[in-house]
């Protein structure tokens, strides 16, 4: 199985979820993390699962006025992740070629408060992932920072386990442990929903 994982990240928390998303689906096969300056469509062909994440600004995926402001404030505090400049989300659906069936999922980052009060951009890259082909195997997961763009503590716990049940749908089973130790059991063609 290949997974690809493309983010956008100005803090670094879209990051670290990504990556530990990855260490999640590299226990099942190849994973490539791309930040989304270098998802191109090549990295893209021949995957069997897209993994698509971005912050949260302004009730949805991030413009390029938003952007360049929380790139600007995460210089000023040295906390700004590596690929933090450039195109975002938005920009790269643009580029996407439209897709047969490729199974994706979204999540995004936000702020610990209500989504009715700060939106969720997973829901916008959902969206989008629709509209370019990609069949959606779970619904958008938010995983939350506090009011310094911190990670919550357990957020990145969190996302490994949300990344195991996403893998399990995909090949079509469910985790559970057994007093021999751990086997698959079948599932349906579903998607994931939320607890």
């Amino acid at each position: 199985m290949r997974t690809v994982i493309v983010y956008e990240s100005m803090y670094g928390n879209t990051h670290l979820i990504a990556e530990r998303v990855a260490g999640a689906a590299g226990r099942r096969g190849d994973v490539v993390v791309v930040p989304v300056t270098h998802a191109t469509p090549e990295v893209i062909d021949g995957a069997d699962l897209v993994v698509v994440g971005g912050p949260t600004h302004l009730h949805g995926m991030s413009w390029s006025t938003t952007r360049h402001t929380a790139v600007e404030d995460a210089v000023k505090k040295g906390e700004a992740d590596p690929d933090a400049e450039g195109p975002g989300l938005r920009d790269w659906f643009h580029q996407v070629d439209h897709v047969h069936s490729v199974s994706a999922v979204a999540f995004d980052t936000r702020f610990d408060a209500s989504p009715g009060f700060t939106g969720r951009a997973s829901v916008g890259i959902s969206r989008r992932l629709h509209q370019h082909g990609f069949r959606e195997i779970a619904d958008p997961e938010s995983f939350l920072v506090d009011d310094q763009n911190h990670l919550l503590d357990g957020e990145a716990e969190r996302a490994v386990q949300w990344a195991e049940a996403v893998l399990d749908r995909l090949v079509g089973g469910v985790r559970t442990e057994t007093p021999d130790g751990e086997h698959l059991e079948q599932a349906d063609s579903t998607r994931l929903d939320r607890a």
